[in-house]
């Protein structure tokens, strides 16, 4: 997968360790859109399918030394129910061997879920205004 290929359109599932894998990999490249591994660790479903869905090729011209990477959405299965959908930059040699979801059954839900989750900065702007 090179650059200036399209972006995949391919929805990619992945397990909890995997997704912890992904969020550690964009910390160590210092890519901008990731989440905290704590948060994931507190919040995830360790049990449950949480997916990706590439939206666009994204570079730090600024930075030559960090290659390009997937600019995904991520839609996290939450431990205490539901979902959150945030960003996730993830580098193409990580993204080509995950899983893709290649069945209607499972494809359909995944897609009408990140169409209808509430977004990380929904969920953030909730806890800041929590007493």
């Amino acid at each position: 997968m090179t650059s200036d290929q399209p972006v995949p359109q391919e929805l990619k599932a992945i397990d909890t360790a995997s997704l912890l894998r992904l969020e550690e990999r964009a910390r160590e490249f210092d890519l901008g859109q990731r989440q905290d591994p704590a948060w994931i660790h507190a919040n995830a479903a360790p049990d449950g399918d949480h997916y990706l869905w590439p939206t666009l090729w994204h570079d730090l011209p600024h930075r030559p030394d960090v290659p390009r990477q997937l600019r995904c959405e991520l839609l996290i299965a939450l431990s205490a129910g539901g979902h959150v959908l945030c960003l996730l930059d993830v580098l193409p040699v990580d993204f080509t061997p995950l899983r893709t979801v290649t069945s209607r059954d499972e494809g359909l839900p995944a897609s009408r879920l990140l169409d209808r989750a509430r977004s990380d900065r929904d969920r953030q702007l909730n806890e800041d205004a929590a007493p």
